[in-house]
């Protein structure tokens, strides 16, 4: 994490893509962040990585990318930490992934939960965060309203 005179940090944990508004939202987030001033970098697996590369080949929105195995081993080990953790999330992977690194991690959770189950996938959720719900799956537009709702408030109070 950064001292408070120094650019805050982000990390996008993202998981199986599975669900087609991640990597678009994953996107508008990662711009949200960077008009806020928080510098975002992408955790997933090989194809959610994949997607969002591929996505923005001339990196105007996405900056580091890597994998979120490496993410979760660096912040076990005390190497790495982010000022935010945004889990996306939208199966039980999900929250196992966002559990792990709410227990390693000092900074901020805020879980983004989605997809046709998201209630009952939220009601899993045990771990002390912020929760951003909708029913999203194929149309970004619930979960970006959303989260225009309450970005700035995470970034000034979290």
């Amino acid at each position: 994490m950064n001292s408070p005179s120094e650019q805050k940090t982000a990390v996008l944990l993202l998981g199986c893509p599975q669900v087609p508004v991640q990597t678009g939202i994953a996107l508008y987030l990662i711009s949200a962040l960077r008009k806020r001033g928080v510098r975002p970098t992408v955790a997933g697996n090989r194809a959610a990585r994949l997607l969002v590369e591929v996505s923005d080949p001339d990196r105007h929105y996405v900056g580091e990318v890597m994998d979120i195995d490496r993410y979760v081993g660096e912040l076990a080990e005390k190497k790495r930490d982010f000022d935010y953790n945004f889990a996306f999330i939208h199966n039980d992977a999900g929250i196992t992934y966002a559990a792990t690194v709410q227990a390693l991690s000092e900074g901020a959770m805020v879980v983004l939960v989605y997809g046709e189950h998201y209630e009952e996938v939220a009601a899993e959720i045990e771990f002390p965060c912020e929760k951003i719900l909708a029913k999203a799956v194929h149309n970004p537009l619930p979960l970006k309203k959303k989260i225009d709702e309450v970005l700035n408030w995470v970034v000034s109070n979290l």
